[in-house]
């Protein structure tokens, strides 16, 4: 009996590794498949991001084109001039460019701060952020859309402040 006791433990054993072995390939091959899946869903998202982005330009063009759609959405305080008021959808798209590209993480954080530096240089970009601020007010504080504002409300405070001409070491980005 000693001896079948043996043989049996070994078979046993061996049962069992391969028993193993068949589990973790099955295990593999469920996070590969749950991969696959977040790999496609986010491919989905940049997508439908891309969409949003061309339907976005689209439909500010049709606006820029023809003053009577833009009061479609010209949501601007009504003393601000006309033309300056289609400044201000201008310097929305380039805003909103930005954020998308940020949203389809194509900019990291760091990469979106130093654009948006940039494009802030010019007093027409500031005016335009004044202006809009009722309508950032309007979006949940946990958002990204308030996050990136905040961070520009940062950014706009420091060059202000800023005691050199050297705008683009302006600002410490925030880590993501």
């Amino acid at each position: 009996m000693v001896t079948r006791k043996k043989i049996t433990g070994r078979f046993g054993s061996a049962a069992a590794g391969m028993l193993l072995a068949a589990r973790q390939r099955r295990l593999d091959r469920i996070r590969l498949h749950e991969r696959r899946l977040r790999l496609e869903e986010l491919a989905l998202r940049r997508e439908t991001l891309r969409h949003q982005q061309r339907m976005h330009w689209e439909l500010l063009n049709r606006a820029l084109d023809d003053p009577s759609l833009a009061e479609v959405i010209d949501t601007y305080d009504k003393s601000i001039p006309a033309q300056k008021r289609r400044q201000f959808f201008f310097a929305n798209a380039w805003y909103i460019n930005l954020f998308h590209l940020h949203q389809a993480e194509i900019l990291d954080q760091e990469e979106l701060f130093g654009h948006l530096r940039e494009l802030f240089q010019t007093p027409l970009m500031r005016e335009y952020w004044e202006a809009s601020r009722q309508q950032r007010a309007s979006f949940k504080a946990t958002s990204v859309e308030s996050r990136v504002g905040t961070m520009v409300d940062g950014l706009l405070k420091d060059l202000d402040e800023a005691d050199t001409d050297e705008w683009w070491v302006v600002g410490t980005p925030p880590s993501d």
